[in-house]
């Protein structure tokens, strides 16, 4: 008769609960990450440990979740003292089958032992448990490791369950049902699986080419830390980036365990092209700091003694006047519409364009506007159809009307189908107060700044 395993029962709990949530798991739902962490203790129970003499070592202690207590400490990267075996150790070497040709189970392990986020035995593991999930290849690694008996070697038959076929069975019974629910994992916020199964917040941040994006790097312990934005700088500008973020991607190109200075030499290189940063978050979606970010916080603070964790952009205000879409803020505006200015396109004609369409007493329409790094996108409020988009090269000038703080108004290269001819129109928007006005105003001044080199 087979004992009764806690660690099974807690899994089957976990993966209970995981169903129970409905549709596609993500990062965000509340039982993946503990379902993770049980299954991980369930691959080290039992597992046979192989002593080396390696140099250096560091240790992580591993926390079980079904009973809330230290069971293990797992090396992160030996430094001075003996390195052991983990899990993963015996995944790279499962047979790749028959044919020679690759197959969904060896092409995850493939990803996971080559992937350059992950730098340990721990990282790899756990990157191929998310492969596995997603890619549903989890019961057929076990069901290999079952036919392969020097790996089933790895683990004492009487502690473990993976070496214990008694207990293996209702395991892999466990494991069919996981795969028959649906992941929806970003596999590439994989950097700090060598820490911690607790994943910060991704998002990617896209800019213009420029001559100087505004941000000041820090380098700790191979991660790349934006420790300030520059004011009216171009990240400022795109209220993206905060100080305290990790830079983790460049155009697709990881900065897991950079050296001091290669963030720096990437941006040179790709110098006059646009720009894709994968940024990872200080502040977790609780609101509260990374926990796996703490330690290197406090080496960057004793760098940096002034060095503080920002918390919103600078330029960024508050109210209902703004709403947010896809991540981007957007200003609730009225356009009071347009005017010919003829060949004339300086400022100096706004004072003539915006009360004369005024004048007209056309009726307002609600709309959503939209600064963006290489343009200015004017949507439709109820529907968010776009209606128009200007590239800052299109755009001559932009201002308002000392008369009214609340209006403010741009002229840009007529379109073949202007009515009247004209070479340049003036276009009238009204704000809902005149500090949001010479926000739109300084940020529309900044694209022009950061884009004139390409014009």
């Amino acid at each position: 008769m087979a004992r009764k395993e806690p660690l099974l029962s807690a899994f089957k709990g976990g993966v209970l609960r995981l169903r129970e949530d409905g549709g596609p798991c993500t990062d965000t739902s509340p039982h993946l990450a503990s379902l993770c962490q049980l299954l991980e203790c369930i691959l080290r129970k039992g597992l046979r440990r192989e002593w080396s003499f390696m140099p250096g070592r560091r240790v992580a202690a591993s926390r079980c979740p079904w009973q809330g207590a230290l069971v293990s400490l797992f090396p992160t990267e030996p430094a001075w003292g003996f390195r052991r075996r983990d899990y993963w150790h015996w995944l790279e070497q499962l047979p790749t089958g028959d044919s020679g040709r690759p197959t969904p189970l060896s092409i995850s392990i493939q990803k996971a032992g080559s992937c350059e986020k992950a730098r340990t035995a721990q990282g790899r593991g756990r990157y191929f448990l998310r492969l596995a999930l997603q890619g549903k290849v989890l019961a057929a690694a076990m069901q290999q490791l079952a036919q392969t008996p020097r790996l089933l070697e790895f683990y004492d038959p009487v502690s473990s369950i993976l070496g214990n076929e008694d207990l293996l069975e209702p395991f892999l019974s466990l494991l069919l049902v996981v795969t028959e629910m649906d992941f929806s994992l970003d596999l590439q916020n994989c950097s700090f699986l060598d820490e911690s199964w607790l994943l910060p917040v991704c998002i990617t941040y896209e800019t213009v080419p420029c001559r100087v994006l505004g941000m000041v790097l820090r380098y700790v312990d191979g991660r790349v830390f934006v420790t300030e934005v520059l004011p009216e700088s171009q990240v400022e500008v795109d209220e993206v980036v905060l100080a305290g973020d990790v830079l983790d991607e460049i155009n697709g190109c990881s900065l897991r365990n950079a050296y001091s200075g290669q963030a720096g030499a990437m941006l040179q290189k790709l110098k006059g092209q646009p720009l894709s940063f994968r940024l990872l978050r200080w502040q977790w979606h609780d609101g509260g700091v990374y926990e796996p970010l703490l330690p290197y916080l406090k080496v960057l603070k004793e760098k940096e003694p002034r060095f503080q964790l920002q918390r919103s952009p600078r330029c960024r205000g508050e109210g209902e006047s703004q709403r947010l879409q896809g991540g981007r803020l957007l200003y609730n505006l009225r356009y009071l519409g347009r005017t010919g200015t003829g060949e004339y396109s300086g400022k100096e004609v706004l004072d003539r364009a915006i009360p004369a369409v005024l004048e007209r007493h056309s009726a307002a329409q609600e709309v959503l506007f939209d600064v963006k790094e290489a343009e200015v996108l004017v949507q439709e409020k109820t529907s968010s159809k776009l209606l128009c988009r200007y590239p800052y090269p299109t755009i001559s000038c932009v201002g308002r009307c000392m008369d009214s703080s609340n209006l403010f108004a741009f002229c840009v290269a007529a379109s073949p189908e202007s009515p009247d001819g004209s070479t340049f129109d003036c276009l009238v928007f009204a704000s809902s107060s005149e500090q949001e006005c010479e926000e739109i105003i300084r940020r529309i001044a900044a694209g022009f700044k950061h884009t004139e080199w390409f014009v």
